[in-house]
């Protein structure tokens, strides 16, 4: 078995752990910083828009132009006044995009560009695209996320519990806020392939917070029956538990974004591929970051909170505290005074990741995932 392997089986067995609830604190730390920065980079430098929600005109040319790409954009900016974004298309062609432009405009700049460029006038094709159209696209795309979220806390809330929905929806907008505020500070356009990136990484993040919340789920039912362990123990197990899948996952999911973005984007010089693929690489690892040091310790914060379990923890502490004083260990007395729950606990909480399945009104053994 690889060393990852290893370390991955003694994180499932409860055998090594970090305690990621004990330092929540320190990862809510970091977040407000990473996020502030975000909020700060979005207010300075602001999200580069797109044509599809600015408007504007896109000039394409079927032949080769006679000046590089470089002394095109120069030739762009100064024929339209505004910025340019010029690429080299597969066939030799360039493609020119031009904001907030109108039809007049853009037969201007059309005859300027054919000079400058030294191709016919009729050999360049300009689209145009009001800006009333981009202002519905980014309508729609407002309407799709805020629906995406209103149906994520509901499922939560039935399936789990509301504190679980809550938890889930405060990663969400981490991860969203994160993701916008590098879009600030790189610069990058955004695009509705941008937007579709973002509703893509949503996904990817909630799959992983509730993979957690199941375990954690399993692992605390029926925790006020027994004095072992506290909620926040158990919900610190469920992370280790789940710890080496969720980064294998993600490892595997980001490897062939990373391609997009930095070979197909950035070697290649696709640069349409970096709209979707930034906002990918950015939610997916801002997402598995949420999953493990945002989600599971601010449920276990707000469980922590009931009366019950408050109450369960200040009787574990007293335990220990009695237990230590006679230089026992609390767990061995413990031992035969919490019946079966302790054995299956021992299992199915304490030891997270190892879970009963079900099919059909039967049950069938016990596996691990």
């Amino acid at each position: 078995m690889s060393r990852l392997g290893n370390l991955g089986a003694r994180l499932y067995r409860g055998e090594v752990g970090y305690d990621f609830i004990g330092n929540r604190k320190i990862w809510y730390g970091v977040s407000i910083l990473i996020t502030i920065t975000a909020i700060v980079g979005l207010a300075v430098s602001s999200l580069n828009m797109g044509i599809e929600f600015k408007g504007g005109a896109v000039f394409t040319t079927d032949t080769k132009a006679k000046v590089s790409v470089s002394q095109a954009h120069e030739d762009a900016v100064a024929a339209s006044g505004h910025e340019a974004i010029v690429q080299e298309l597969g066939n030799g062609g360039l493609r020119i995009q031009i904001t907030e432009v109108d039809t007049q405009k853009a037969d201007q700049i059309k005859a300027q560009l054919s000079e400058d460029l030294g191709i016919p006038e009729a050999k360049i094709n300009a689209d145009l695209v009001g800006p009333s159209w981009g202002e519905q696209i980014a309508n729609k795309a407002w309407a799709g996320l805020g629906i995406f979220m209103v149906l994520v806390v509901v499922y939560l809330a039935i399936a789990f519990e509301w504190r679980m929905a809550i938890a889930a929806l405060v990663a969400l907008i981490h991860d969203i806020t994160i993701t916008v505020g590098v879009y600030a500070l790189v610069g990058f356009e955004v695009t509705p392939g941008t937007v579709i990136g973002l509703l893509t990484i949503l996904g990817y993040s909630l799959y992983d917070t509730v993979v957690v919340f199941d375990s954690l789920k399993e692992g605390t039912a029926g925790i006020t029956k027994q004095t072992r362990w506290t909620y926040s123990e158990i919900a610190n197990r469920s992370i280790n538990g789940t710890l080496v899948r969720s980064i294998n996952t993600t490892v595997v999911a980001l490897l062939p974004v990373a391609g997009l973005l930095f070979i197909g984007g950035g070697v290649l010089g696709a640069g349409m591929l970096n709209d979707i693929s930034l906002s990918l690489f950015v939610g997916l690892a801002a997402g598995a970051y949420s999953s493990i040091f945002i989600a599971t310790p601010l449920v276990a914060d707000l469980k922590e909170r009931e009366p019950q379990i408050k109450a369960l923890k200040k009787r574990i502490l007293a335990k220990r505290a009695a237990a230590a004083a006679k230089g026992e260990s609390a767990e061995d007395e413990q031992d035969g005074q919490d019946g079966a729950y302790d054995e299956d606990t021992e299992h199915a909480g304490a030891v997270v990741g190892q879970r009963r399945q079900t099919g059909g009104h039967g049950r069938t053994p016990r596996n691990r995932r």
